[in-house]
Formats: C-alpha cells, sequence, structure tokens
C-alpha cells in the first residue's frame, strides 16, 4: 500500500507479467479507480502504434469532486529500438508517469504522485523509468533517446 493508501489490483501485476514474460502487449496503461483507492489497468493493447499510445495519455481525464481536469496515468512500454552501428536490437520495458503540468486537478495529481513507488514496486521487471509532464516529454524520440542514454 502507498503513503496515499492506494492499493495495487492484482490485474496490474498479471497484464504486466503477461506483456513481459509473454509478450501479450506492447503497453499496459494505469490509471486510478474512480474512488482513488486502488491503481486499476485502464486499457492494454499489442497495437505498437506510439501516436494512438500517446494520444491516449495525453487525452486522459480525471474528475474530483464534480471538476474534471487532465489525468495523469501510469503506463509500461515495452520499447523494441536499435543500437547505434548496427549492434543489434534491444528491447526496454519502461515505467512512463505522466502527469500534465497544466489543466490537471491537484487532486489526482498529488495522489497520483504519492501512489506511483507502490505501482512501480509491485511491478518487477522494469528496465527504465520516464516522469513526463509536458507534452514534448512524451515524444517517443524524446523518450528512446533517454532510456537509451539510461536517463530520466
Amino acid at each position: 500500500m502507498s503513503k496515499s493508501g492506494v492499493s495495487v489490483a492484482p490485474e496490474c501485476i498479471a497484464s504486466f507479467n503477461e506483456l513481459k514474460l509473454k509478450k501479450e502487449f506492447k503497453y499496459i496503461i494505469y490509471k486510478l479507480s474512480d474512488d482513488y483507492k486502488e491503481i486499476v489497468v485502464e486499457e492494454k493493447s499489442a497495437d505498437g502504434d506510439w501516436e494512438t499510445f500517446q494520444a491516449k495519455l495525453m487525452n486522459a481525464k480525471s474528475s474530483h469532486k464534480g471538476r474534471e481536469g487532465k489525468g495523469p496515468r501510469y503506463a509500461v512500454y515495452d520499447f523494441d529500438y536499435e543500437l547505434a552501428a548496427g549492434e543489434g536490437k534491444r528491447s526496454k520495458i519502461t515505467f512512463i508517469s505522466w502527469s500534465p503540468d497544466e489543466g490537471t486537478l491537484v487532486f489526482p495529481r498529488m495522489t497520483y504522485a504519492s501512489s506511483k513507488e507502490s505501482l512501480k514496486n509491485a511491478l518487477n521487471g522494469i528496465a527504465a523509468e520516464v516522469q513526463a509532464n509536458r507534452d514534448d516529454e512524451i515524444e517517443y524520440a524524446t523518450i528512446l533517446k533517454d532510456i537509451t542514454r539510461g536517463k530520466r
């Protein structure tokens, strides 16, 4: 359980293991339940199209006390990439914490921030982590550059 009292649903771990071990999915998007008590799977997909995945994060919504704003999300994406100089292909399972700086309600943003470690710790086998708060930080080239250099 996280500092915020939020728990991780067993489905989160099971879905991650299907991505990691069986390669059934390219990505999983996680969200907080409507009552902000549990992290749940919002969507999982075998579609590796980055723009579709990115749009789902950027268009996510959260509500609290009758107000709606941009929605923070957690995600896991299985990045495949080529090494420079023809050294072969690599894959990195990357944990992404998406929390837009603008348009996000305070309560969801704070709850996501204080619950992130619980989910991350429950998902055994994450190779890289990215914290993205602006649209340019969720661009494929930006994230790929960071994970291949071991940053973020």
